[in-house]
């Protein structure tokens, strides 16, 4: 058995499950697991979870939690996810798992990132973008070694910047947004009909489909759009691209290398690394307990 209070306790609470990992302060992994939270009783799964957890390791050293929504700025809870997880929106999670230390709560995007940066594709960097392809398109910025925030804890909202000013409003009035010409909740859309999913979708252009190319050309396109504006703004040194629609591996990366070589700005003919993000979904539980050492080694 690991002695008590020698680990750190990672949890990402997604909306259909936990994952849970158990990691030393070096970052080696001692153990995993995950939780169903569709249900309404995802509390009790949240509890259940960290009491099997801590019955095995003991108590730990501290604990992390990466949630979707906007995180307070005392990092104490979520203050804003509407429809999603109810009880989520200001549940205090220092004192729902009775810790006695404080767990800090951070946007589930931000812990992504948090976790690539420390053991992850973006290990030792201090400037860099994650875009999180999936359903929708998600996001988070690390600028001089800093996660960026924002005023209400929106930055990093990536994936609601616009390519296409005259295209529809996104869930967030965003008109033409990147989430909407990439994300694969509007792939339907973008095909008109003919694919529901981009796995689908690349599937059809491997196999050398006409329609399916020409989607997926143009949304390569707009993503490497969004892309140079990012990059323009932000300067980071890597753009790391994780989710379910990166997976896509050279189908994507090299059609949007190649997109990047014609629109990206670079000074001295220097170019911004493109990376796969490497931990998966496991990514967010990493970042919270990244987090959670952090909060433990800074003075009081």
């Amino acid at each position: 058995m690991n002695p008590s209070g020698t680990y750190l306790l990672g949890l990402d609470l997604g909306g259909t499950r936990l994952k849970a990992i158990a990691l030393n302060p070096a970052g080696l992994e001692l153990a995993r697991e995950t939780a169903p939270t569709s249900g309404d009783d995802w509390q009790d799964q949240v509890r259940r979870c960290v009491t099997g957890m801590v019955s095995r390791l003991g108590p730990p050293l501290a604990i992390g939690v990466a949630a979707p929504g906007l995180a307070a700025a005392d990092e104490r809870a979520i203050t804003f996810m509407p429809g999603r997880l109810p009880g989520l929106e200001g549940l205090d999670w220092t004192k729902f798992l009775e810790s006695p230390t404080p767990v800090p709560v951070i946007n589930d995007a931000h812990a992504a990132l948090l976790g690539e940066v420390w053991l992850g594709a973006a290990n030792g960097m201090r400037d860099v973008i994650l875009l999180t392809l999936g359903t929708g398109v998600g996001g988070a910025i690390l600028s001089d070694g800093r996660l960026l925030r924002g005023h209400l804890g929106r930055a990093g909202h990536l994936g609601h910047l616009t390519v296409n000013a005259d295209g529809p409003l996104d869930i967030v009035n965003t008109p033409g947004s990147l989430e909407d010409a990439v994300g694969n909740h509007s792939i339907s859309v973008r095909s008109h009909g003919s694919h529901t999913s981009t796995a689908a979708l690349v599937a059809d252009v491997l196999r050398g489909d006409a329609a399916a190319t020409a989607v997926w050309k143009r949304t390569i396109r707009d993503l490497a759009a969004g892309i140079v504006s990012l990059i323009n703004i932000l300067d980071p040194e890597a753009v790391l691209l994780g989710g379910g629609i990166a997976e896509a591996g050279d189908a994507l990366f090299i059609p949007l290398a190649a997109e990047l070589d014609h629109l990206e700005w670079r000074p001295g003919g220097h170019r911004v690394r493109l990376i796969h993000a490497s931990l998966g979904d496991w990514a967010g539980a990493h970042g919270a307990a990244a987090r959670a050492l952090e909060i433990h080694l800074t003075p009081s």
